[in-house]
């Protein structure tokens, strides 16, 4: 039996039956990632040992008779700005190359109380600035659908992970897409949940009031097993919010009879690879096929959206990043004085676009300038806020295409920062809302590159759009999947 193959919630199924142990489940991914992970290069640091010894710990807990969550014994990848006790946290960055955390985030708390093993730490945009996991310090991830395309970003290591079998599961952060774009295309679920929903307690921060962490998983079930584990208010977080936190995977026989849908205009464009489009439209179709109410809607400032997060993210950038000194920790290259040690540790610590976002931000907050930029932006952001919510009076739902594109080649933005940042223009506008918003397969494209379809919900219905994925799911029209791989000796395939 190829354990590695299974959805999590299969192999929940057999560890609660007894019919595999834990050790044997994270052995076997184990095995996978030995296998195509020179490959692919997901991880950055890998923590075989630790998920082994959680493994027994299961099993050992199993045999006592114990009650367990229903996940104790499924492993668990982790995108590496979410800090890890004594376990390297990189942030892809060169600047925390050997920064070891004295502390665990809340979420990484939850999944060893859980009892699920953690498999290792995934690679990343440096500081989960990018759209591609090409600004990693380390190296490039590629997609496992085709290792010359980019596997996305920021959040590719953990995307693909799930999508090659490395892992069942996965989390990264979502700060303007970083989840939802890489899970469309790798072909996988990526939820961004309502700001405020999950701990950022340990995400080491890029732009802290847009940065929510989130689950990857093959199928909605999945996906609701893991939210039910990270979910829910946690006094060490200001930001998090003191909300109920349903049972994400019970009801899961939903039907979409009176579901009121939206088709967002501009997240269906006809600038839009014409497949993904139509792959959106025949989706909603079949919504509406099976009673959902289904009308076109727009959110006319979805045009300024990119603008307004391309001020406030790098702004809160620049505050966030100015900690990384050489002083308290971190890389040090030294100088003659304080203020040369200071130059020569950023200069040398940060990536291109690191340097790029920290300059658009100090430029943005400076005197003379911070009402003409980042105070306009900030108010552009209350009116998106304004658009959706007049938008959610008269729909349960809104949907569109989760990118443009499909995963495009390695090197082929690397040069275009602004193509780049337009990657992320169906993501950007729910995220300066707060909202939760799903990315779910819609597809396969004709090059045989995953399409994703994006759904976006009012606050704290995370579990509507999981109702909904996993409908699709139920009728075939959605489902996450995993490509055939077959690594040459020696090279890529």
């Amino acid at each position: 039996m190829k354990l590695y193959e299974k959805t999590a919630g299969d192999l929940s199924r057999l560890l609660q039956n007894k019919e595999v142990s834990a050790v044997e489940v994270v052995s076997d991914f184990l095995d996978r990632i030995e296998a195509v992970e020179p490959y692919l290069k997901a991880f950055i640091t890998h923590t075989p040992a630790l998920a082994l010894e959680t493994a027994r710990e299961v099993d050992q807990r199993r045999v006592m008779g114990e009650t367990l969550h229903p996940l104790a014994g499924v492993p668990v990848a982790v995108k590496d700005n979410i800090c890890t006790e004594n376990i390297r946290t990189t942030c892809a960055s060169k600047i925390l190359e050997n920064y070891i955390p004295p502390y665990s985030a809340t979420v990484i708390t939850a999944l060893q109380k859980a009892g699920m093993p953690i498999l290792g730490k995934t690679n990343m945009d440096e500081f989960a600035m990018g759209s591609s996991t090409e600004n990693s310090a380390f190296f490039v991830t590629h997609n496992p659908w085709d290792t010359s395309r980019v596997p996305g970003g920021s959040s590719g290591g953990s995307a693909v992970a799930v999508s090659a079998g490395m892992a069942p599961l996965a989390l990264g952060s979502d700060t303007g897409g970083s989840v939802r774009q890489p899970a469309s295309f790798c072909g996988v679920i990526g939820l961004r949940p309502t700001y405020g929903r999950v701990s950022r307690y340990g995400l080491i921060a890029f732009a802290s009031s847009l940065d929510q962490i989130g689950p990857f998983a093959l199928t909605a079930e999945d996906c609701a097993m893991l939210m039910s584990v990270i979910s829910g208010h946690d006094p060490l977080d200001s930001t998090s919010i003191s909300e109920d936190v349903p049972a994400y995977f019970d009801e899961f026989d939903y039907k979409p009879e009176g579901l009121r849908v939206g088709i967002i205009k501009e997240n269906v464009s006809d600038h839009f690879d014409p497949e993904i489009k139509a792959a959106v439209l025949s989706l909603v179709a079949k919504l509406e096929e099976d009673g959902a109410v289904v009308e076109e809607v727009s959110l006319p400032l979805t045009d300024y959206g990119l603008g307004a997060y391309y001020l406030i993210a790098p702004s809160e950038a620049s505050s966030n990043l100015g900690r990384y000194d050489g002083v308290r920790y971190g890389y040090n290259a030294g100088g003659d004085d304080i203020e040369n040690m200071f130059s020569n540790t950023r200069g040398a610590g940060f990536g291109a676009e690191v340097k790029r976002r920290i300059m658009i931000g100090t430029y943005a907050l400076s005197a003379g300038y911070y009402d003409a930029y980042y105070l306009k932006a900030m108010q552009v952001r209350t009116m998106i806020r304004r658009d959706y919510e007049k938008a959610f009076k008269r729909h349960d739902l809104l949907v569109g295409a989760t990118s443009p594109t499909t995963a495009f080649k390695i090197g082929e933005k690397t040069d275009d920062p602004l193509q780049m940042y337009l990657s992320d223009i169906c993501n950007i506008t729910d995220a300066l809302a707060g909202l939760p918003s799903l990315s779910i397969p819609s597809g396969i494209h004709s090059e045989g590159v995953p399409m994703g379809m994006q759904l976006t919900a009012s606050p704290f219905r995370e579990k509507l759009l999981l109702q909904v994925a996993d409908y699709l799911e139920k009728r075939g029209l959605s489902l996450g999947r995993r490509p055939d791989l077959d690594f040459p000796e020696g090279g890529f395939c």
